[in-house]
Protein backbone atom coordinates (compact mmCIF):
# COMPACT_ATOMS: atom_id res chain seq x y z
CA UNK A 1 0.00 0.00 0.00
CA UNK A 2 2.96 2.26 -0.50
CA UNK A 3 3.77 4.57 -3.37
CA UNK A 4 7.17 5.52 -4.72
CA UNK A 5 8.44 9.06 -4.61
CA UNK A 6 11.67 10.32 -6.11
CA UNK A 7 13.77 12.99 -4.43
CA UNK A 8 16.05 15.17 -6.51
CA UNK A 9 18.79 17.21 -4.85
CA UNK A 10 19.24 20.57 -6.54
CA UNK A 11 21.82 23.31 -6.21
CA UNK A 12 20.03 26.45 -5.14
CA UNK A 13 20.61 28.37 -8.38
CA UNK A 14 18.49 29.70 -11.21
CA UNK A 15 17.46 27.21 -13.87
CA UNK A 16 18.00 23.91 -12.01
CA UNK A 17 14.29 23.30 -11.38
CA UNK A 18 13.53 24.11 -15.01
CA UNK A 19 16.18 21.61 -16.07
CA UNK A 20 14.45 18.87 -14.06
CA UNK A 21 11.01 19.60 -15.47
CA UNK A 22 12.39 19.87 -19.00
CA UNK A 23 14.20 16.54 -18.66
CA UNK A 24 11.04 14.83 -17.44
CA UNK A 25 8.89 16.45 -20.13
CA UNK A 26 11.27 15.36 -22.89
CA UNK A 27 11.13 11.80 -21.55
CA UNK A 28 7.32 11.81 -21.46
CA UNK A 29 7.17 11.56 -17.66
CA UNK A 30 4.11 13.18 -16.10
CA UNK A 31 4.47 14.87 -12.70
CA UNK A 32 1.47 14.00 -10.50
CA UNK A 33 2.51 15.79 -7.29
CA UNK A 34 5.52 17.67 -6.00
CA UNK A 35 7.03 19.41 -3.05
CA UNK A 36 10.09 21.65 -3.00
CA UNK A 37 12.00 22.49 0.17
CA UNK A 38 15.16 24.51 0.28
CA UNK A 39 18.08 25.54 2.41
CA UNK A 40 20.57 28.26 1.54
CA UNK A 41 22.74 25.83 -0.43
CA UNK A 42 20.43 23.22 -1.97
CA UNK A 43 16.86 22.15 -2.44
CA UNK A 44 15.07 18.83 -2.27
CA UNK A 45 12.43 18.30 -4.93
CA UNK A 46 10.07 15.44 -4.08
CA UNK A 47 8.01 14.07 -6.94
CA UNK A 48 5.26 11.56 -7.55
CA UNK A 49 5.38 10.71 -11.25
CA UNK A 50 3.64 8.28 -13.57
CA UNK A 51 6.86 6.33 -14.27
CA UNK A 52 9.27 6.37 -11.32
CA UNK A 53 11.96 4.14 -12.88
CA UNK A 54 12.12 6.16 -16.10
CA UNK A 55 12.17 9.49 -14.23
CA UNK A 56 14.95 8.32 -11.95
CA UNK A 57 17.05 7.09 -14.87
CA UNK A 58 16.70 10.14 -17.11
CA UNK A 59 17.50 12.48 -14.23
CA UNK A 60 20.56 10.44 -13.23
CA UNK A 61 21.66 10.48 -16.86
CA UNK A 62 21.56 14.30 -16.70
CA UNK A 63 23.78 14.30 -13.61
CA UNK A 64 21.18 14.82 -10.90
CA UNK A 65 21.41 13.05 -7.55
CA UNK A 66 18.16 11.11 -7.26
CA UNK A 67 16.79 8.92 -4.48
CA UNK A 68 13.66 6.82 -4.14
CA UNK A 69 11.47 6.82 -1.04
CA UNK A 70 8.38 4.93 0.04
CA UNK A 71 5.45 7.20 0.88
CA UNK A 72 1.78 6.64 1.71
CA UNK A 73 -1.10 8.34 -0.10
CA UNK A 74 -4.20 8.84 2.02
CA UNK A 75 -7.64 10.09 1.02
CA UNK A 76 -8.60 12.99 3.24
CA UNK A 77 -12.20 14.18 3.55
CA UNK A 78 -12.35 17.54 1.78
CA UNK A 79 -14.01 19.42 4.62
CA UNK A 80 -12.94 21.36 7.69
CA UNK A 81 -11.23 18.97 10.12
CA UNK A 82 -10.63 16.19 7.58
CA UNK A 83 -6.85 16.32 7.87
CA UNK A 84 -7.03 16.87 11.62
CA UNK A 85 -8.96 13.60 12.06
CA UNK A 86 -6.20 11.66 10.31
CA UNK A 87 -3.43 13.41 12.22
CA UNK A 88 -5.25 12.80 15.50
CA UNK A 89 -5.48 9.04 14.79
CA UNK A 90 -1.76 8.99 13.99
CA UNK A 91 -0.86 11.02 17.08
CA UNK A 92 -2.85 8.73 19.40
CA UNK A 93 -0.98 5.74 17.94
CA UNK A 94 2.39 7.46 18.44
CA UNK A 95 3.06 7.54 14.68
CA UNK A 96 5.47 10.23 13.53
CA UNK A 97 4.84 12.19 10.33
CA UNK A 98 8.21 13.18 8.87
CA UNK A 99 6.65 15.34 6.16
CA UNK A 100 3.59 15.57 3.97
CA UNK A 101 2.25 17.42 0.96
CA UNK A 102 -0.97 17.61 -1.03
CA UNK A 103 -1.85 15.87 -4.24
CA UNK A 104 -4.33 17.85 -6.33
CA UNK A 105 -7.13 16.13 -8.21
CA UNK A 106 -9.40 17.84 -10.69
CA UNK A 107 -12.43 15.85 -9.61
CA UNK A 108 -13.54 14.01 -6.52
CA UNK A 109 -14.91 14.75 -3.11
CA UNK A 110 -11.71 13.88 -1.22
CA UNK A 111 -8.29 15.41 -1.15
CA UNK A 112 -5.16 13.25 -1.23
CA UNK A 113 -2.19 13.76 1.08
CA UNK A 114 1.22 12.20 0.55
CA UNK A 115 2.82 11.21 3.86
CA UNK A 116 6.32 10.13 4.77
CA UNK A 117 6.23 8.25 8.08
CA UNK A 118 9.04 7.03 10.30
CA UNK A 119 7.33 3.60 10.20
CA UNK A 120 5.15 3.43 7.06
CA UNK A 121 3.94 -0.16 7.54
CA UNK A 122 2.67 0.57 11.04
CA UNK A 123 1.12 3.86 9.88
CA UNK A 124 -0.83 2.05 7.15
CA UNK A 125 -2.15 -0.47 9.73
CA UNK A 126 -3.21 2.33 12.07
CA UNK A 127 -4.95 4.25 9.31
CA UNK A 128 -6.76 1.22 7.90
CA UNK A 129 -7.89 0.10 11.38
CA UNK A 130 -9.47 3.53 11.74
CA UNK A 131 -11.32 3.42 8.43
CA UNK A 132 -8.94 5.66 6.49
CA UNK A 133 -8.55 4.93 2.79
CA UNK A 134 -5.02 4.32 1.49
CA UNK A 135 -4.40 4.80 -2.22
CA UNK A 136 -2.03 2.28 -3.79
CA UNK A 137 0.78 3.47 -6.00
CA UNK A 138 -0.63 2.31 -9.33
CA UNK A 139 -3.89 4.17 -8.77
CA UNK A 140 -2.04 7.26 -7.56
CA UNK A 141 0.28 7.42 -10.59
CA UNK A 142 -2.72 7.35 -12.90
CA UNK A 143 -4.81 10.00 -11.17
Amino acid sequence: MHAEQISVFLENKAGRLCEVTGTLAAAGVNIRALSLADTSDFGVLRLIVNDTAKAKQVLKDRGFTVGKTSVVAVEVPDRPGGLHEILEVLQKAGTNVEYMYAFVQQTGSNAVMIFRFDNPDEAVKVLERNGMRIIDGQRLYGM
